[in-house]
């Protein structure tokens, strides 16, 4: 009983009750990585329309000598949101890390991943934060200089302001005279970036309607899962992707304990994935206080890496 109790009396439970109170329903997209949308996205990760991880990687393994040179003397790298930390040992490699220190919100899935990377790199340090690292966090002492790793183009997951918060929060995490080598997905045609969240297996469709599993698991919801379907939106006046789980029919049902209803065609907006141009990007930094140093693309611009560091006077919005 005290569990089911906690469990209704999270932030997750929270966020579900406001979001699906609103006139138009949303959920923050952080609650897609439960262990199974975590797997879920590592599956969209191969897919053949999904070029953002094979373009970073590339990206990675392009520039890992210029890389090096930004770097200190056997840095330590702190991934935010880990996940599989699978681009992680192209940058680890590339600056001679002697500390790995892994952030992310789903426990579970940080443990396998770090405790995979320890296994395979013996002489690196691995540290694993589960956390929000969309806040400010304490870190464990550590050695030498401080490099942020933000990849996946995770950063468009965020509105405008809410990035400059984040990009400040990991400002605030880091500390002063760091690093950050952040990807960021760049404005295209509108058909490639539908196809990346529409693919043709479906992966994209059962990761957003996992999202409504995860409710019913957790939150004692009631939720008719098979009466909503998966919908990705560009809308090119905001620059971005919008992912929506629209309702096939009205529908009434139940999530930590409130009583919800919705009408065929109504939605509920679970993810935004914003692009940008290389200028939006460098306004992006400066406005959360880093300075961008270096920016590497692909031959046909689809994606962005760039190295940031941390200015010395905030430029403020």
């Amino acid at each position: 009983m005290t569990e089911t109790l906690t469990r209704l009396d999270s932030p997750f439970a929270r966020d579900v009750v406001r979001g699906l109170a609103q006139h138009r329903k949303t959920i923050p997209a952080r609650y897609f990585y439960d262990m199974r949308g975590s797997e879920l996205f590592e599956e969209i990760t191969q897919l053949p329309e999904y070029y953002p991880t094979r373009t970073e990687l590339g990206l990675l393994r392009d520039h890992a000598a210029d890389l090096a040179r930004f770097a200190g003397r056997h840095p330590t790298v702190i991934e935010f949101g880990a996940g599989s930390a699978t681009k992680t040992p192209l940058l680890l490699d590339a600056v001679a890390a002697q500390t790995y220190v892994g952030i992310d919100i789903s426990a579970d899935f940080l443990e396998e991943s770090t405790a995979a990377l320890s296994a395979s790199r013996p002489g690196l340090e691995v540290v694993a934060v589960p956390g929000d690292f969309t806040h400010a966090l304490d870190l464990p002492p550590l050695k030498g200089e401080r490099i942020g790793f933000f990849s996946g183009s995770t950063i468009g997951n965020f509105e405008h302001r809410a990035a400059v918060d984040l990009l400040r929060s990991f400002r605030a995490t880091l500390g002063e005279d760091a690093l950050l080598v952040i990807a960021i997905d760049t404005r295209k045609n509108p058909h490639l970036l539908e196809a990346a969240y529409d693919d043709a297996a479906g992966v994209t469709a059962e990761f957003n309607l996992n999202l409504l599993r995860r409710i019913n698991r957790e939150l004692e919801g009631t939720i008719p899962v098979e009466a909503f379907e998966h919908r990705a939106i560009w809308h090119d006046g905001l620059g971005r992707i919008e992912m929506h789980l629209v309702a096939r029919e009205d529908v009434t049902f139940e999530a930590a304990g409130e009583h919800f209803a919705m009408r065929g065609g109504e939605t509920i907006h679970t993810e935004n994935s914003y692009k940008y141009t290389l200028p939006e990007a460098r306004l992006l930094a400066r406005t959360a206080g880093w300075e961008p140093l270096a920016f590497w693309t692909d031959e046909r611009e689809m994606f962005g890496l760039h190295v940031w560091t941390t200015a010395k006077d905030d430029m403020q919005p």
